[in-house]
């Protein structure tokens, strides 16, 4: 069975280092799919149905909260296991995180390995 695991972030730079910090997952036949903004994730989890997704929370066309919202709650994807990535730490951003179904909260800068171990958890490597 292959997971897979979607990256969503605006900012080329942290879909790198995400791709940096599972490459080693993909020795385990785990797919990385990456997209730009909230419409693409929305279209790839549509497509795609990653077993987990990191998605950022501000990005341009359609926010990760907007997109957490709609696979969790209208397409009732709840096997879709979301983590939403942050740079404000804010207790009112974590709940409206968790209010829209969120399952997982990660904190820019995160760490690699951190990143990878959940990763694993979540996949059950």
């Amino acid at each position: 069975m292959t997971h897979k695991i979607l990256i969503v972030d605006d900012e080329p730079n942290i879909v790198i280092l995400m791709e940096q910090a599972l490459e080693s997952l993909e020795d385990e036949g785990v797919e990385l799919i990456t997209a730009k903004n909230g419409e693409e994730a929305l279209a790839a989890i549509k497509a795609e149905k990653p077993n987990l997704v990191f998605l950022d929370v501000m990005m341009p066309k359609m926010s990760g909260l907007e997109v957490c919202q709609i696979v969790k709650q209208d397409l009732q994807m709840t096997d879709v296991y979301i983590v939403m990535l942050t740079a404000k730490g804010q207790e009112f951003d974590k709940q409206k995180g968790m209010d829209v179904g969120a399952d997982l909260y990660l904190t820019k800068p995160f760490r690699p390995k951190e990143v990878l171990e959940k990763s694993m958890e979540v996949l059950g490597l």
